[in-house]
């Protein structure tokens, strides 16, 4: 009878290893948490947007498929740009000594947003300071 008790295998669990290695994260999370700071993105805000312009902008159109456009003043047609080096220069023509000017992009809401945002870094490099985005209040 000793035989059969001596080979009865164990029900129990040691979960002091378990412990530990919970502790260990724990404070280990504890010391990095207020190492991490979350990133803030300031987005422009559409209702406070100031309605007062002094010099008529330029517009510049990107339709569904990409093509571009300049339109000079509201309500003309787009004069359509072969690629964006056009554009800057067109803009840079039709600017002249008004260089306070503003432009801005007006893009279908279908374009890839690289497409946008490499519209408005040429424009930048070409040093156009004011440089928006035409939006549709809700």
């Amino acid at each position: 009878m000793r035989n059969r008790r001596a080979r009865r295998a164990k029900s129990e669990i040691n979960v002091v290893p378990y412990i530990d290695v919970m502790l260990v994260l724990l404070v280990i999370f504890m010391v990095a948490a207020p190492m991490m700071q979350p990133s803030v993105i300031n987005l422009p805000s559409v209702g406070k947007a100031n309605t007062e312009v002094n010099a008529k902008p330029l517009t510049v159109e990107i339709s569904a498929e990409g093509a571009l456009g300049l339109v000079d003043a509201p309500g003309s047609k787009a004069e359509a740009q072969a690629n964006v080096t056009a554009l800057v220069e067109a803009i840079k023509a039709k600017m002249g000594a008004q260089s306070d000017r503003p432009v801005i992009i007006s893009a279908d809401k279908n374009v890839k947003y690289e497409v946008v945002v490499q519209t408005m870094d040429q424009l930048q490099r070409a040093n156009i300071a004011r440089v928006g985005l035409m939006v549709q209040p809700k």
